[in-house]
């Protein structure tokens, strides 16, 4: 069985006293254990809200409610009004939160939407398809889904659209986003030709340079074509890159179709925002509010010596290891992740009750 290691940052006293109240406020929010075991991928559903960016691409959201029952067992705090918002990673969907949803489904208000480009919002042009334009739709998403304090959750390029956000509104962190997590993320230092994997056709490796990828965004419809052509080596490339240990074949197709149903041209449009990501000048504001990193130590994408650059400039930080996971980690160590957000969640929230 693997073992998970957890690393606390480096404001220790007050690490110490938040896991405490974590602790303590567990009876309150904590993800259901096994919940997501019990639905099928891709079958949680709410009803769909359109939230319009600034540049007017349609972004799909969806909102799960507190349910009633919870309210009156007095599970989450009715001065609170906390929100948890999710933002997925790259050439993935809302969908790709499937134990988080499930595990906090009815306990605590949680909204997961689709970035533009991905999923079933709209598709954005390719000047717009930068991480900066992320973090201003991530604050619309804000905006128009969270009328009270918020957690902002995110993996991969979900957790680089919180830092742009950072970076373009840091007044919004300590007011209105009162908690962050960070899974499998960096601010910088990518090789962004590692990320391709398993989305391009086959033959093409991990050191496709941008003039390759410009060259295949031309001919993208016969990229598509190829990938679906090579399904069976691309679930093995999924399996490899995606995660750690041996996880069950359900898992890996559940990712295969999230990637394989992003088209080539969007991975492309983004590909250049990758190469030059540079953030980490920019992530220290993070500290003023509890913040969790997470990272598989097996993660080959975004590996964890991002994770644990991320944990030494975030003042106060915690860091979670999950021994032997990769870049899915959110899937392939649900249980350990949703324990993480837990605290978190419960951090965030004594924090709301002692102002």
């Amino acid at each position: 069985m693997s073992v998970t290691r957890r690393l606390i940052g480096a404001a220790a006293g007050l690490a110490a006293a938040g896991v405490a109240v974590g602790v303590a406020q567990r009876s309150r929010v904590i993800a259901h254990r096994g919940a997501g075991d019990k639905t099928p991928f891709g079958s949680l559903r709410s009803t769909p809200l359109h939230i319009i960016t600034d540049d007017g691409i349609d972004l799909h959201a969806e909102i799960d409610e507190v349910v009633a029952a919870t309210k009156r067992r007095g599970s989450l705090p009715d001065d609170t009004g906390l929100t948890v918002i999710f933002a997925h990673g790259y050439s993935l969907n809302l969908d790709s939160w499937h134990f988080q949803r499930a595990g906090y489904r009815g306990q605590i208000r949680t909204v997961f939407y689709d970035q533009r480009s991905h999923g079933r919002s709209a598709r954005s042009s390719q000047s717009n398809s930068t991480l900066e334009q992320l973090g201003s739709d991530l604050r619309r998403v804000i905006e128009q889904t969270s009328p009270g304090p918020c957690v902002l959750v995110g993996h991969s390029m979900g957790g680089m659209s919180i830092i742009s956000l950072a970076e373009k509104h840091p007044e919004l962190f300590g007011d209105k986003v009162v908690g962050v997590g960070l899974i499998s993320t960096t601010a910088g230092g990518l090789d962004p030709g590692r990320i391709l994997f398993p989305m391009v056709p086959l033959g093409v490796g991990g050191r496709v340079m941008g003039r390759a990828v410009r060259t295949l965004y031309r001919g993208h419809l016969v990229v598509d074509l190829a990938r679906k052509w090579g399904h069976a080596v691309a679930d093995v490339l999924t399996d490899l890159y995606a995660f750690g240990d041996d996880v069950p074949g359900h898992y890996v197709e559940f990712v295969y179709d999230m990637l394989n149903s992003t088209p080539f041209a969007v991975v492309a449009d983004f590909y250049p925002a990758f190469a030059g990501l540079d953030k980490f000048d920019h992530v220290e504001v993070l500290g003023r509010v509890p913040t969790s990193v997470i990272c598989g130590t097996d993660d080959k994408i975004t590996s964890l010596a991002h994770a644990r650059k991320l944990h030494a400039r975030i003042p106060g930080s915690s860091l979670l290891e999950c021994e032997g996971a990769g870049h899915m980690v959110l899937l392939e160590r649900h249980e350990d992740v949703n324990a993480e957000l837990d605290d978190l969640i419960a951090l965030a929230q004594s924090r709301l009750e002692a102002r």
